[in-house]
């Protein structure tokens, strides 16, 4: 069963991956001030949790119908794992090695969003301009930049993965 498990994680991780990297390169041809859009982030994050709920009724369609806390949430975070991994290495060629004026413009286009938002707020001018300066220095797609960003997902996809399993698991009595 672990294997069954671990080919349905990954078919849906790998579906994921592709999925989110169609998105990226789409909207980098579309129009690359999408992807500082908060609307297409928020899809983006419905579409990963989604998957992974997918892939975990899929693991108990599999084991008929029943799935252990356990295995409930390796098969969410292996989905997850994979499709993010996918996207950010779309995304890491993309905007370091094809593309690397369109990372200055994606940073250019965040700052303006980000004192936009802290105006909104009613920052003080010395917290928006140390907030600009902090990001006008920083390569936010840089190889230690995405890492950190992956890691952050992770632990953000892996709480949800939680009450996932959580709600999604259902003992076998025979097994018990």
């Amino acid at each position: 069963m672990e294997k069954s498990l671990k080919s349905i994680a990954s078919n849906y991780g790998l579906y994921l991956g592709v999925l989110l990297a169609l998105i990226t390169v789409l909207t980098y041809a579309i129009n690359i001030e999408l992807l500082t859009n908060m609307w297409l982030g928020i899809f983006i994050l419905l579409i990963i949790i989604v998957m992974g709920i997918i892939s975990v009724a899929k693991t108990k369609q599999a084991q008929d119908g029943f799935a252990s806390f356990k295995q409930s949430f390796t098969s969410y975070f292996i989905t997850v794992l994979i499709g993010l991994l996918i996207s950010t290495f779309v995304s890491f060629l993309l905007f370091n090695v094809v593309d690397t004026e369109a990372a200055e413009v994606l940073k250019e286009k965040t700052i303006e969003q980000t004192v936009q938002m802290m105006e909104g707020f009613n920052a003080p001018s010395e917290a928006i301009d140390e907030a600009v300066k902090k990001m006008e220095t920083q390569n936010q797609y840089s190889l230690g930049n995405i890492a950190k960003g992956l890691a952050g997902y992770l632990v953000f996809f892996s709480i949800i993965g939680l009450i996932v399993a959580a709600a999604m698991k259902k003992s076998n009595p025979d097994a018990e």
